[in-house]
């Protein structure tokens, strides 16, 4: 008896798993999983732990061991896509940015999306220009401190939080300028609704960036909204794509496609190149399932995609779930009393500190050192809290992940590029690198462009580099890199022909063993059976098929009768 209680307690640890998943208020909610429990089970576990019926938009996040995002698929084994071991740790976060978060059915959901993209702007995943930065962290301090109260918020009160991942002292104070006098008398409620209607305007609102490479081997960021798919370079973007006109995305290798038809019937194919396989893999099902959320009518029309253009190769996937379009229809016919939402306040929070959390980040530090610990401490920030579907180098590595180059080929002209900030796009300095393939290339580059910073440093092997002439090192990088490109497209091409040729015979094999099995075997199968009973075959097999064995056993005959001969 105590033995089957023994051997019925260990199954059950088998079949069980520790799990925990950190919300966006940086609660932990700890729970255990079924080996054979799929993704939508965590999803409603979480939704209902949360009273929240508006779920489509969110998903779940977690980083396998070579620090590779992912979003849970929900229709699979949440631990068969679990490469690491247990227990787990996920993080609950917006996988489809609302295109009009302040039209949500419920307040609970709105709360949810805005702390997301409160942590957007801490990040600087949400970038905008100076004004607009004050007025969104004047909302914040209204929603979490209410009205301005001199007795309560002294003098500079504003750089006790960390809105975003560098502060100045002029924009502090335009922060507290725009609190005391604009939106006193606002609830939390209306001063978090005011702030998802600014952050919907701005033209990063939704990114998720992706780092990639274009032709220069400059760094760039593909991102997929609400609206399209955009290219982030600088503070600029350079390319922004509806959903309507985006016909298909494809991946290989590290190479990321994608295919649009522009007004005038003028075709587009923007090519870039991911970190990694992974990474780019990520990428397309990323775009994939975007495309798929914002773009189409009913979840009937979504459809299996392919990879690649040729159907034995390559990568399928589907999203499952419901479109935007059919959120917002159910969400329309939701009738109960508003939820109680417990909002965090001024509990302190890892990924936005509050008043308790100590002095500002000078955008100007005062010591190389002070630099240094700034930097080491936002990437341990960032390990636990950043909200980036793919890892995204920092801007010190940023251009050391690989040796190729995106390209962008269009019929009829490009697009106009549009600012989008006072600074340069760079959500890097909070997130966790991507591993590199060739860390021979990487402390090359970085010699090249951080000389005397600490990765100069970490990468130097003890052999001075020799002098080079000006602008030598440049050329001779781009011709690497296209030489590089290159490389990589003939070595694409090879592969494909030779799995093409594969596949034929593969094919060929096949149709004879099944030829042989009608014409030569005595196997009575139904199937079989019918076939041979046609006129057809019977035609073939007397005509073709018969003198083609005699003659065939005729040629061996006569080869082993040479063979006896000699």
């Amino acid at each position: 008896m105590l033995s089957r209680l023994r051997s019925g307690s260990i199954r059950n640890l088998d079949r069980e798993f520790d799990c925990t998943v950190r919300l966006l208020d940086d609660s932990e909610y700890p729970c255990t999983i079924q080996r054979d429990a799929k993704g939508h089970y965590l999803i409603d576990l979480l939704s209902h732990h949360m009273n929240l019926l508006e779920k489509d938009y969110f998903g779940i996040r977690f980083v396998d061991p070579d620090k590779q995002r992912h979003w849970l698929d929900i229709s699979k084994s949440i631990i068969k896509q679990m490469k690491a071991q247990p227990p787990y740790t996920m993080c609950f976060r917006v996988k489809f940015y609302p295109t009009d978060p302040s039209a949500l059915k419920e307040e609970i959901t709105r709360y949810l999306v805005f702390l997301q993209i409160k942590r957007d702007l801490y990040h600087g995943r949400l970038l905008c220009k100076t004004s607009d930065a004050a007025l969104l962290a004047a909302y914040i301090l209204q929603a979490e401190i209410g009205d301005y109260d001199a007795g309560k918020h002294p003098e500079g009160y504003s750089s006790k939080f960390q809105f975003f991942p560098k502060h100045s002292e002029k924009l502090e104070r335009k922060i507290a300028e725009i609190h005391k006098a604009e939106l006193s008398g606002q609830t939390p409620d209306t001063a978090e609704l005011n702030f998802l209607k600014k952050a919907q305007s701005l033209e990063t609102y939704g990114v998720d960036p992706h780092p990639c490479k274009d032709v220069s081997g400059n760094a760039a960021f593909l991102a997929f909204t609400p609206s399209g798919f955009v290219v982030l370079q600088g503070n600029k973007r350079i390319h922004f794509i509806k959903w309507t006109e985006v016909s298909k995305m494809k991946f290989e290798g590290k190479t990321f496609n994608l295919y649009a038809t522009q007004k005038e019937e003028s075709k587009i194919i923007l090519t870039y190149f991911a970190p990694t396989p992974e990474a780019c893999k990520h990428l397309w099902k990323c775009g994939v399932e975007n495309q798929a959320f914002y773009k189409f009518e009913k979840s009937s029309q979504v459809r299996t995609v392919s990879s690649s253009n040729l159907f034995f190769k390559g990568s399928r996937f589907r999203y499952s779930g419901r479109v935007a379009k059919e959120v917002i229809a159910s969400s329309a016919k939701i009738k109960r009393s508003p939820p109680e939402i417990h909002r965090s306040g001024l509990v302190p929070s890892r990924s936005c500190p509050s008043i308790s959390h100590g002095s500002r980040l000078s955008s100007v530090p005062r010591t190389r050192r002070r630099a240094v610990h700034i930097s080491i401490m936002e990437g341990l920030e960032s390990l636990r809290d950043s909200a980036h579907s793919t890892p995204v180098r920092s801007a010190s590595h940023t251009d050391a992940f690989g040796t190729r180059a995106g390209k962008i080929f269009a019929v009829e002209g490009s697009e106009r590029t549009s600012v989008i900030a006072d600074e340069l796009y760079s959500p890097a300095d909070s997130v966790l690198p991507t591993p590199v393939s060739e860390p021979g290339l990487e402390c090359t580059l970085a010699r090249h462009n951080h000389a005397g910073t600490l990765e100069e440093k970490e990468c130097e092997l003890g052999v001075p580099p020799e002098p080079e002439e000006p602008g030598r090192g440049a050329s001779a990088l781009a011709e690497g890199v296209s030489d590089s490109a290159e490389r990589e497209q003939v070595n694409t091409f090879v592969l494909s022909v030779v799995r093409l040729l594969l596949v034929t015979i593969g094919l060929l094999l096949a149709l004879l063993l099944l030829l042989i099995a009608l014409t030569e075997s005595d196997i009575d199968v139904a199937f079989l059976r019918d076939i041979r009973q046609t006129p057809e075959f019977e035609q073939f097999h007397y005509e073709y098929f018969c003198p083609l064995r005699r003659w065939f056993a005729c040629k061996v005959r006569y080869l082993l009768s040479l063979l006896i001969d000699t």
